[in-house]
């Protein structure tokens, strides 16, 4: 015969499981669309925006925390490296003292939510979950070292504020609507100067400042016309682009003779 206690821990182990079962059967689930996945820019773009919609599916019809659910939704554009510089008068002249070399740091990023972040979630959260501008990690080479720096670092400050004036970097916390408990939606602005390449939309959804779940989705920006076709043989054919060059230099210095030709 089995003792008290085998049948006691045999018996919590067959209720600990079930309550995870059905834990998992209510777990909520984001289901995310944009609404073009594939955007065309073309010499005169001068911006547009980008719709992202979508809902939250559970059991239940809708949560019991009369607050309902938070969503944070942060879209990373195109990675490169970039270099900030600190300048300073010098002799009544500008001029470059120091810079800052930014290690694969996103060209375009945008956290957008439906309330302002420190309502959100608590601070240890927000710098796990690296919600918003000042928790998304920004790799820097510091002397001989890589490291994201704090918040308040000048060169990092610095390098948001530039990048958010030309509407690359932005942080808006009422632009997710909840059109229902359940059916939410936000703009995602492209300006004029959107980098090229494929974007990351990262949607997490909190309640009670703990996050529930998350889901991701993507969207490409191309460039057409023929800057792209120049761009895509240059990279692809190097042999027919380089006869392409001669051949232009070739036809604008024909050209340039005729024009400035003397009688």
């Amino acid at each position: 015969m089995r003792s008290p206690a085998r049948a006691i821990l045999i018996w919590l182990a067959v209720a600990l499981a079930s309550t995870l079962a059905g834990g998992a059967a209510r777990a909520e689930k984001l289901i995310v669309s944009v609404s073009n996945a594939r955007i065309t820019v073309t010499p005169n773009y001068s911006g547009g925006e980008l719709v992202l919609f979508g809902s939250v599916e559970r059991d239940n019809p809708a949560p019991a925390d009369p607050t309902g659910y938070d969503l944070v939704v942060t879209v990373i554009g195109p990675r490169a490296d970039m270099v900030t510089r600190r300048k300073e008068r010098k002799f009544g002249i500008w001029v470059n003292t120091d810079s800052r070399q930014f290690l694969m740091v996103p060209g375009y990023l945008a956290v957008f939510a439906n309330r302002p972040l420190e309502q959100i979630a608590p601070p240890e959260v927000r710098r796990l979950q690296q919600i918003g501008t000042t928790h998304v990690l920004l790799t820097q080479r510091v002397g001989p070292d890589y490291a994201d720096v704090v918040a308040d670092d000048a060169f990092r400050s610095a390098f948001v504020r530039l990048r958010s004036e030309h509407g690359l970097y932005r942080e808006e916390p009422s632009a997710v609507k909840f059109l229902t408990p359940t059916l939410f939606r936000t703009g995602i602005p492209l300006p004029a100067a959107v980098p090229i390449g494929s974007y990351e939309v990262e949607i997490k959804l909190f309640a009670n400042g703990a996050l529930v779940t998350q889901t991701t989705t993507s969207f490409e920006i191309v460039k057409v016309g023929f800057e792209q076709f120049v761009a895509t043989t240059a990279r692809q054919d190097g042999l027919i682009y380089g006869l392409m060059t001669a051949l232009m230099a070739l036809m604008t210095g024909w050209m340039a003779s005729i024009v400035f030709k003397k009688e």
